[in-house]
């Protein structure tokens, strides 16, 4: 029989707290720091370029091992202190010091902390609440942090234009502080670790597995590797975000062509409307994942290709915002169901978090080759084929994922079809 967790409502609030605080600060400076460099530093589009991807390039070297990191300590809450700590650090510097050598060293800097804030999150999420209260916890920790964005957007963007570009740079600092008070907040009494690296809640299984079966779930990372589940749910959310990185790209240089400096507006808007669209959604998708898993993820994996053609029939920017509806409930679909399917897919193993890590190192690769793959066809063939050639791949990976991907959450059919089980939920 399944045990109940029960955390105080202090560590609750302070998770809270905590995914409000982090939602700037995972990032660093972000998009802001192109803007500065290039405004402000007079840096050219080369050095900026190599800047902007050194962050990039440190969290995808960083996350696999940072996965298995957040697995083997305990010290999970230490791990955000000092990850908040590095950002802080390396926003202050570029802040003050915006040379070549200092952005690049603090760019990595960041880089690694976000790879291990998404780990450490949801491992503490899972040693407080168990497998059982995960998908509405999951879904809350999504509404909170995409709530956080749009504080941040906004806080930054007033600070920006009433104080001084370089002010962003401390305001992410400030919020990296925050976010430090609230982990130290939630009381490690009640964070149990053992379930927190995908163990097996007390009581479920593990009274009724021998020493063998017991050392069997905790084998290496090739033993993940090679469970056809695990496999083609990342074929699936990889070929998702080869599909989805480059789209809104793509749509804000159609928006730069010829609208003058209203460009940045239209992209501000894009962002908004998606991350507004995100906040209600994660939290419905939490609390309906608590049925079944796939249909609500099928949902979000089909209005992508839906996106994609959208994109195709006008060039309108108030058309082109409103599409942004669509990315914003992918998204807050995507943020909680990725999470809870890798716990489910995990579950016993003791390898939650450093597959959480594979997987968002597959991402950042497919993300990168998006970018690529895009800017060649946009050049040669033009924006429309290339959101064509999108819209394909994100129809693949939904195929993938259709009759490929069982569902996950214990005590559904995984036999019945996608149709079926969205009816039973």
């Amino acid at each position: 029989m399944q045990q109940q967790r029960k955390p105080s409502q202090k560590s609750l609030r302070s998770l809270d707290y905590l995914n409000v605080f982090l939602a700037d600060v995972r990032d660093g400076v972000g998009p802001y720091l192109s803007i500065y460099l290039k405004a402000s530093a007079n840096w050219n589009p080369a050095q900026i370029g190599m800047a902007m991807s050194a962050s990039a390039i440190a969290t995808v070297i960083a996350q696999t091992p940072a996965g298995a990191l957040v697995d083997r300590l305990r010290q999970k809450r230490m791990l955000i202190v000092l990850a908040a700590v590095f950002v802080s650090i390396g926003c202050i510097a570029m802040g003050l010091f915006p040379n070549l050598p200092v952005v690049i060293g603090s760019q990595i800097m960041i880089g690694i902390a976000a790879a291990i804030f998404p780990p450490a999150i949801t491992a503490i999420t899972l040693g407080l609440v168990g497998h059982e209260r995960l998908d509405r916890r999951i879904g809350r920790n999504e509404t909170f942090n995409h709530t956080g964005n749009l504080l941040a957007a906004t806080l930054a963007g007033l600070v920006g234009y009433f104080i001084a570009r370089k002010a962003i740079f401390f305001l992410v600092a400030a919020m990296a502080v925050g976010s430090i008070i609230s982990v130290r907040m939630i009381r490690e009494r009640e964070i149990d670790h053992e379930l927190a690296r995908g163990d097996a809640e007390e009581g479920e299984e593990g009274q009724e597995e021998d020493n063998e079966k017991h050392q069997q779930r905790n084998e290496g990372i090739l033993q993940l590797l090679s469970d056809h589940k695990i496999l083609f749910f990342t074929i699936a959310v990889v070929l998702f975000h080869f599909a989805n990185a480059a789209m809104l790209p793509l749509v804000g240089q159609e928006l730069a062509q010829g609208k003058g400096t209203s460009d940045t507006v239209y992209m501000s808007a894009c962002i908004i409307v998606a991350q507004l669209v995100m906040i209600p959604v994660s939290n419905l998708a939490g609390r309906f994942a608590h049925t079944a898993r796939k249909p609500i993820f099928l949902l979000g994996f089909a209005v992508l290709p839906i996106r994609g053609v959208l994109y195709t029939l006008s060039d309108n920017p108030y058309f082109l915002v409103s599409v942004q509806i669509l990315d914003g409930i992918a998204g807050g679909i995507f943020g909680v169901l990725s999470v809870l399917m890798v716990a489910d897919l995990t579950k016993g193993t003791g390898r939650f978090n450093v597959t959480q890590g594979m997987l968002n190192t597959a991402i950042g690769v497919g993300a990168g080759l998006s970018n690529v793959l895009a800017g060649f066809v946009v050049k040669s063939a033009g924006y429309n084929v290339g959101f064509l050639i999108l819209a394909a791949i994100a129809v693949v990976a939904l195929a993938v994922f259709w009759f490929y991907v069982p569902e996950t959450k214990t005590g559904v059919n995984r036999n019945a079809s996608p149709q079926n089980n969205l009816a039973k939920s």
